[in-house]
């Protein structure tokens, strides 16, 4: 962060806390090359997001249109959960439609809670099936308007 990113930061934090907390780190992870970390590049998953395992969070972070950081601990990155929705697929960020398919996403579930179930890991990061106050979030972008595409189809957890 540069200085007066610093500053805001810090006046925010004086005024309210929490809300500045999440607003910083939504701001700063994209300048994170991964911001991401919870599953490894290598190595095996934690067993905490095996297939089948339901975890919870706070969306920290939206990649693109499909992919995001829920928060599942109190670690900055280490906690961080990477999740490719297992039921929508956004169009690349380069393509037609995938810079507001990933705005979309951001209006749908930055700052929000959303519950979770492991599909199984694709790369390193973990497909889901992810809900917010109880409904799919590839039914609230379908809802949204934003239109599906992209290079290839769902996820293949491996």
């Amino acid at each position: 962060m540069n200085r007066r990113a610093v500053r805001d930061f810090r006046s925010a934090c004086a005024l309210s806390c929490a809300g500045a907390v999440l607003a910083a780190l939504l701001g700063a992870a994209p300048a994170l090359a991964d911001p991401c970390r919870a599953v490894p590049q290598k190595g095996p998953m934690p067993a905490s997001l095996a297939r089948g395992e339901r975890f919870s969070g706070t969306v920290v972070h939206v990649g693109d249109g499909d992919s995001l950081c829920v928060a599942v601990g109190p670690r900055r990155g280490a906690d961080w959960v990477e999740v490719r929705l297992a039921d929508f697929y956004a169009p690349e960020l380069k393509e037609p439609g995938g810079r507001e398919a990933r705005d979309a996403l951001k209006r749908i579930a930055a700052g929000r809670r959303v519950d979770c179930v492991s599909r199984g890991r694709s790369w390193d990061r973990v497909a889901a099936d992810c809900r917010l106050s109880g409904r799919s979030l590839g039914d609230r972008m379908r809802a949204a308007g934003v239109a599906e595409g992209g290079r290839g189809g769902a996820p293949r957890p491996r």
